[in-house]
């Protein structure tokens, strides 16, 4: 197909049936002239639902669903604000499911919006940011509109598109998505120096986002020969790269590279990766995928909660009745990095809410979805230390997970453990 340069006017209305599916990839890889059009264009535009990831922009806000209906698989992000006013729809799936569900249309998706850049591989183009679900979005979709965005960092793999997979092309006149590291809160450093004592030379790095992933790769300065398998990656990891923390040389999968579902991160990240053969953008069909990280040597998911209760159950997605977070990667990473040899699970977080006013780890989840079975957890760490629970039984696990409460909190947990039901701790009220 020989696909023309569209003018940035694009019409939407042109290619749009009615309940038409719209999707575009999460976080950094958003195209803003498109998304920001298409808000603009949408009372004259058949009613259609928008299936979004992760969203760090202001495109989307809670009055656009006058005309959209909002599906997302989390509630992260500014996806926070439509979640809070009751206008999205949440998916509970891991991501490793997510491709398989596109593909099926058990998720479908009709319309997919891109930015792309053109590759040095001719007939095709780069999505340089987003790999993630990207292939199994152009697999599924009806028609597909991509702007060019010179500023995309050049990857490779699976963020590679063919040139004929794009039905209509026009110029990016907007904007980029750009997610720089946060400072970490002295707290989160604190976490972040027990989980860097567990970790040892030559393992392999699974991370999130935000101030704890952050500080975690600070906190890793002095390690040797480390290597990358995630989901996504902040800004934190050139810094280990380029000071030879991170030589991805022990990995016993893919040797020598960083390999990423996604770059979440500011204009330096980008650059250090485009054109960079040290870097590999995948889809989740192998970043998650539990075979791929059972071949990973020394694989070490780090990862968060918003809570988790004394027989080692985490919740990572609800928090004071309202949907925060995300079932997202964690159970994927957890087991995958307990399949991987030497490898180990991290589920690390402040001991309380950032008010100080409510613990973390609390008797028991009462109303809260369970992201996290208890049987899965290895070893949870506060910035009171680590609790190894695999292999303990109720008892030993929740002695361990006391102790590294918050000390206001510790004896009222264990008192309510004691009234509980054998393997059911009660809920104990924070302070």
């Amino acid at each position: 197909m020989s696909t023309a340069l569209q003018s940035s006017s694009f019409d939407f209305a042109s290619i749009l049936s009615e309940r038409d599916v719209i999707t575009w990839p999460q976080g950094t890889g958003e195209p803003l002239g498109l998304t920001q059009r298409l808000v603009a264009q949408r009372h004259a535009l058949p009613r259609a639902e928008l299936f979004i990831g992760m969203q760090v922009s202001d495109t989307l806000l809670p009055e656009h669903a006058d005309h959209f209906r909002f599906k997302g698989l989390n509630g992260a992000g500014t996806n926070r604000r439509l979640a809070a006013a009751g206008v999205l729809d949440i998916v509970p799936a891991h991501v490793s499911a997510v491709p398989g569900l596109i593909r099926s249309r058990n998720l479908p998706v009709d319309v997919l919006l891109l930015r792309v850049r053109p590759h040095p591989r001719p007939g095709y183009f780069s999505v340089g940011v987003m790999a993630d679900f990207v292939p199994a979005m152009l697999a599924a979709a009806r028609c597909v509109v991509a702007e060019i965005d010179e500023r995309m960092p050049v990857t490779s793999q699976d963020a590679l598109v063919p040139r004929e997979a794009i039905h209509f092309l026009t110029e990016c006149d907007a904007g980029e998505v750009l997610m720089p590291d946060p400072d970490p809160s002295e707290v989160e450093v604190r976490v972040a120096a027990h989980v860097a004592s567990l970790i040892p030379d030559r393992a392999t790095l699974q991370l999130g986002i935000g101030g704890l992933p952050v500080a975690v790769c600070r906190a890793l300065n002095q390690h040797r020969d480390l290597g990358v398998h995630s989901g996504v990656i902040p800004d934190a990891i050139a810094d280990l790269v380029e000071c030879g923390v991170i030589t991805n040389a022990h990995k016993g999968a893919d040797p020598g590279r960083v390999v990423t579902g996604g770059l979440f991160g500011s204009r330096r990240l980008m650059d250090f990766a485009s054109g960079n053969d040290l870097f590999e953008l995948r889809s989740a069909d192998y970043t998650h995928n539990q075979v791929i990280m059972a071949g990973v040597r020394m694989l070490y998911g780090i990862n968060s909660a918003i809570e988790i209760d004394l027989s080692g159950q985490v919740n990572s997605e609800v928090a004071a009745g309202r949907y925060l977070g995300a079932i997202g990667g964690q159970a994927d990473f957890v087991r995958g990095s307990s399949a991987s040899p030497g490898g180990r699970s991290i589920i690390a977080l402040p001991s309380t809410t950032p008010d100080g006013r409510h613990s973390r780890i609390v008797s028991s989840l009462q109303g809260v979805p369970v992201t996290t079975i208890r049987a899965d957890v290895d070893v949870i760490v506060t910035e009171y230390g680590a609790a190894e629970l695999r292999g303990c039984s109720f008892e030993e696990r929740a002695r361990r997970l006391a102790r590294i409460a918050h000390p206001d909190f510790r004896e009222a947990l264990l008192a309510g453990r004691k009234s509980g039901s054998p393997g059911q701790p009660t809920m104990v009220a924070s302070k």
